[in-house]
Formats: structure tokens, sequence, C-alpha cells
């Protein structure tokens, strides 16, 4: 977001430049995207874009990490029941596809190798601290926090945009859908969480 505060007209203008650079990234990737495209398909122009963002390397970073700040708001964990924190970010993961897009190109084009984020420790600490607490309590499983937490995310993207076996839509029938979110929940929780 920019420095000074804006006007509900800027404002308006700032969101469309997000919502249309996301699935120009999440389609694209950083690389391939072009700056051309989103300010048309916004209905603003280049001057504006750099302006809130600075270049499209920033505007990329700004909208990736308010994606992983959105999951955390809408799927917050709950250690004590990573079965279900499994199957709701399933569900998120089917609701708005591009964000675990948007995640693969981080991947690709920026840091091929450990964490996704360079600022990984704001997002993740509370999550591992839950871990812990309920490792502590005896709720899940010993190990290491880090890794329970990676083993369970990965389990709830099997059938996400990222998965090399099948990309699962929120098109398909409901009944396929709560077939997943069972086994889902089921395997991690046999997984992961004390007997």
């Amino acid at each position: 977001m920019p420095d000074q505060p804006l006007t509900a007209r800027g404002e308006a203008t700032y969101q469309r430049i997000v919502e249309t650079a996301t699935k120009e990234f999440a389609e694209h990737g950083i690389a391939g995207a072009r700056v051309e495209r989103i300010v048309a398909a916004a209905s603003t122009n280049k001057a504006q874009l750099y302006a809130y963002f600075g270049n499209k390397e920033k505007l990329f970073d700004a909208i990736f990490l308010g994606s992983l700040d959105r999951i955390v708001e809408v799927v917050p964990i709950d250690a004590r029941d990573l079965a279900d924190w499994a199957v709701r970010l399933y569900d998120e993961y089917l609701r708005r596809p591009d964000l675990i897009r948007l995640a693969t190109w981080a991947r690709l084009e920026r840091r091929s190798a450990g964490p996704l984020v360079a600022d990984h420790e704001r997002h993740d600490d509370h999550k591992l601290r839950a871990i812990a607490e309920a490792q502590e309590a005896g709720v899940v499983r010993p190990g290491e926090p880090f890794d329970i937490m990676a083993v369970v995310i990965a389990m709830s993207m099997a059938w996400s945009p990222v998965s090399n076996v099948y990309a699962a839509t929120a098109d398909e029938p409901a009944e396929l859908h709560e077939s997943r979110r069972t086994l889902l929940r089921e395997t991690v929780r046999r997984a992961v969480m004390s007997p």
C-alpha cells in the first residue's frame, strides 16, 4: 500500500491493479506478466502502477505477500486439530487457485530452495508455536514443528493446482470433494496427531 492515504478513487484504482495483476501473475508468472496488460485491464496507466508499487517485481511481491497474509487470516491454524486445518486449506485452494499459482511462480522464479519468502518467520512463527504447544499437550506427535507443518500443508495441496498428479476445481461434484476431505482428514489425523 502506498505511504500516503489514498482517496476513494485512488483506493479503487489500487484494488483494480491488485486484482488484475493477481490474475496476470498467476497465469504468466513474474517474467511472463506484462505491465501493459495489467494497466489496460485495470483501466489505469503505467505511471499510476509505478507510483503505487515501484516496479513489476515489487508489485508481484506485494500481491504474493498479501496472498500469504490472506491465507493466514482466512484459514487460521488450529494445532489441536491439524486434520481440520488441512481440510480448510484444501477448501481455500479450491476457492482461490490463483494464490497457489502465485506461490508456484515465486518458487520457480525467485527462491528455488529454502523458505519460500525471506521473512518466513512472520508467516510461520505463530503456527510453529501452536504446533509446539499442541505437542507439549500430547495432541500432536513429536517431531520438528516446521516439518509437521510442512507435511500437513503438503497433504492439503494434494489436489491443488501444484499437484503433480491431479488439479481439482471447485466445479467438480460436491460428493467428490467431500470424499477427498474425508480422506485428507483421516490421513492427516493418522500421520501427525497423537493417538
